[in-house]
Formats: structure tokens, sequence, C-alpha cells
């Protein structure tokens, strides 16, 4: 098999693809031919040394991806070999061959390509369990969503205005944000806007007749946290899914008192590791989206695997325009 391998989390030149052995799996582990593997901005921080969670040394990045089963060790009961299977793992999809446990292989859809899974995977169950999980989503509720031009902020939008929500679409270059959510119904927030701080609550004042959002699943951190945080109505919820802007802020608890404002944190992979059945019927809810024409992933751009430092440099340097996907054919 071929791996991208860390040996010393750095810059991006330092890691290489090797020549590994086969892997084997164990009892309950399955092992996957990935034929597409996404590339995220959590890759880049952990090949650098920035993620809060390093593997141990040498390992393959890469959170998701797509393929074959090739193997399956003693006790799995739920996948074959030949079944084509979405994954999610800490790491190790940036190779040809992955182990995952049984519970981390989701099923795919016959009319789903690799790419498309790998594309969709991640930040649709990352917006799902913000808005439905954390955030208490309820149909007819208006939510907020900061960075929308991302694929979190994408799927989001996508997933409240399936669900019979009201979505505003916040984002600092709306010409991006209009171009990826072409032909999803929402209305547009302009984060750069001067006076972000009173400019976002006038924009959210305006398109919701000054009553305010019930959510905002919030990307972005920092001054947008901040502003978007001000936009709540009475016994709104904030929910903090990353740090995009720099800065992570902090909310004083008199506001959230006087408003009755709750405020939640989600760190995805808790759930695929503490509660894999609830991951899964996410992905049922999803797939069930997709298969409507109601959930798909921004466009999507695809690198063959020993392209992988150029795709994530794309990351690095904010310059990605839709899905970073690595091939490994």
């Amino acid at each position: 098999m071929l791996a991208v391998q860390v040996r010393h989390p750095g810059p991006l030149d330092n890691h290489t693809i090797e020549t590994l052995s086969d892997l084997v799996p164990g009892p309950g582990e399955v092992v996957v031919d990935i034929k597409a593997a996404a590339v995220n901005y959590p890759d880049l921080l952990v090949m650098t040394g920035r993620y809060q969670v390093t593997p141990p040394c040498p390992f393959a990045p890469g959170k998701e991806g797509a393929g074959i089963v090739r193997a399956t060790g003693p006790d799995v009961k739920r996948v074959r070999p030949g079944d084509r299977v979405m994954l999610h793992v800490e790491h190790g999809t940036y190779a040809t061959q992955v182990i995952a446990r049984e519970d981390q292989c989701l099923p795919l859809p016959a009319q789903m390509g690799f790419v498309d899974a790998a594309a969709v995977g991640l930040a649709a169950q990352t917006a799902w369990f913000a808005l439905l999980e954390r955030g208490g989503f309820q149909p007819g509720e208006v939510v907020l969503v900061t960075g929308a031009s991302g694929a979190v902020g994408q799927a989001a939008i996508q997933i409240v205005t399936a669900l019979g929500g009201i979505a505003l679409a916040a984002a600092s270059n709306l010409e991006r944000a209009k171009s990826v959510l072409e032909g999803v119904h929402c209305h547009f927030v302009d984060l750069a806007a001067p006076d972000l701080r009173n400019s976002l609550r006038q924009q959210v004042h305006e398109a919701t007749g000054k009553r305010g959002v019930d959510i905002v699943i919030d990307t972005l951190g920092g001054d947008v946290f901040d502003a978007a945080l001000r936009t709540l109505a009475w016994c709104g919820r904030i929910v903090t899914v990353g740090f995009a802007a720099g800065r992570i802020p902090e909310a004083k608890a008199n506001y959230l008192l006087i408003k009755n404002i709750a405020a939640f944190g989600l760190q995805w992979s808790d759930y695929r590791d503490r509660m894999p059945e609830r991951v899964a019927k996410a992905h049922a809810g999803m797939v069930a989206l997709w298969e409507r024409h109601m959930l798909r992933s921004a466009p999507v751009q695809t690198f063959p695997m020993a392209e992988f430092v150029q795709a994530l440099s794309l990351i690095e340097k904010r310059q990605a325009t839709g899905r970073l996907v690595l091939t490994m054919e």
C-alpha cells in the first residue's frame, strides 16, 4: 500500500508518500481500499502540529474517505468485502488502504460516487450535529450560519432549508457565497460590512423584522462570534464549530442570562467515538436529502494523492474555492 507519512509534524514539504505493508484487520476492524479522501482544514493542523490531538508518529493523515471494503476481521457482521462505504476515522485516509472500526463504515447508495461521498461526508455530519443535536433545531426556525461559503457552512444552509427552516448565509465574500450556494433559497448577510458589531445585527434585523435568529452556527469565532451573539432572539442558541478567523472568543455570562441565551460547542469526533449509532442515523438522514437533490457539496477539485501538498497549500493560503479531494487511482 501507499500512504502519506507524517514522521514529525511540521511544514507540509516535510511529509512524503511511502510504500508500506498491506493492512490486516483485527477483531471488529475493517480494511478499506480508499478511492477518494477529502482534504480538510483539520488535516493541515494535524500535519503541522497545531491540532488538539496528534496521533503517534508515524501516521497517515486524513479523517474521511470513501472506498471498497477489502477485508474484515473477526466479529465484523455488518459489512462485507466488496461493500462500498464512507468512513470517518481519526487519521489514515491519505492512503490506498485504511483500517477502521466496523461502526465507522457507513453504506453508500449506489448512485453516490466515491468523490461525492468524500466531499459531502464530514462537512455535512458536522453541520447536521451542530444544527439538530446541539442547536435543537425545529422546522420554521431562523438560522444564521457564519462562514457560509465554507464546506460546513454550505452544508448547514442546505440542511436548514431542506428541513423547513429559514437560512441566513453570512460570508465576507458574498460573490463567492452566492456562487457556491446557487439554487439554495437563503438570505445573504455581509460580514465585510463596516462596523461588524452593529452592521451584522442590523442586517439580521432587516431580514427578520427585528426579531433576530433562533440559532447561530458559527464556524469562524473571533469578532464574528461576538457580533453574531448579538443577533440572537430571546431563548436563542449559538453553536461553536470552529475558529477559522483565529481568535477564540469569550461570551459574557450576564449577556447569556439577560436574553436566556444558550451557548454550545460541537466536537463532532466525540460523537463518532462515543455514539456511533447517532452518526449512522445522521448519515441516513443526509443520504435521504442527497437522494432528493437537497444536499450537495461545493464544486469539487480533485488531486492525485501524489499532489497532497498542493491541495493542502490551497487550504493553508485560503485559496480553495470548493471541496478538495484526493483520488487514489
